[in-house]
């Protein structure tokens, strides 16, 4: 197991040397998506309608960040069950998504479209959302405000810790 500091706009590039138990501190752009998010992109991509943010190079984190305390960036924002987006997952990663954020075992579609598109699955540590959002530096609503804390946020990361769950010749630590 390897210790990794990575910019978002290098896991591209870098995701065929990372291994599952890898540790990395994340740096750069990620756009927050859960449940009701990923049914109003999908529904955006049927209608052939842009997404709010490129699907291609991206990195998504499954969280629903609380109200942001004033002085600070961004609230709580820990990972979110990331099964949950499994039946969208396969798509957008053939989309050219480069990494998901979340927590917990995917399914084996998902698997296979992490190793068939070189991407990477990242887990960060559940119930500690207060301590990850100290690794938040940045927090805009680009889409879908309606949706509250499910809105899509553009966040930027700083040496935000994870843990290479499924890299992208199928390592995976949970099985």
């Amino acid at each position: 197991m390897r210790e990794w500091k990575l910019d978002t706009r290098d896991l591209p590039a870098r995701a065929k040397e990372l291994s599952a138990g890898d540790t990395v501190l994340l740096s750069g752009t990620v756009y927050t998506s859960r449940d009701a998010a990923h049914k109003r992109i999908f529904e955006l991509l049927e209608k052939g309608e842009q997404t709010p943010y490129p699907i291609r190079g991206a990195v998504v984190y499954y969280a629903g960040p609380t109200p942001t305390p004033p002085g600070l960036s961004i609230g709580a924002c820990g990972p979110t069950t990331s099964s949950r987006m499994d039946v969208y997952a396969p798509r957008m990663l053939d989309m050219g998504l480069a990494a998901m954020v979340g927590k917990g075992p995917r399914s084996p579609a998902v698997c296979d479209a992490i190793v068939r598109n070189g991407a990477v699955y990242f887990c960060a540590v559940g119930g500690a959302g207060a301590l990850a959002s100290k690794c938040i530096t940045s927090c805009e609503v680009i889409a879908f405000d309606d949706l509250g804390c499910e809105s899509v946020k553009r966040l930027t990361f700083r040496d935000f810790p994870l843990t290479v769950a499924i890299d992208c010749r199928g390592g995976n630590l949970f099985i």
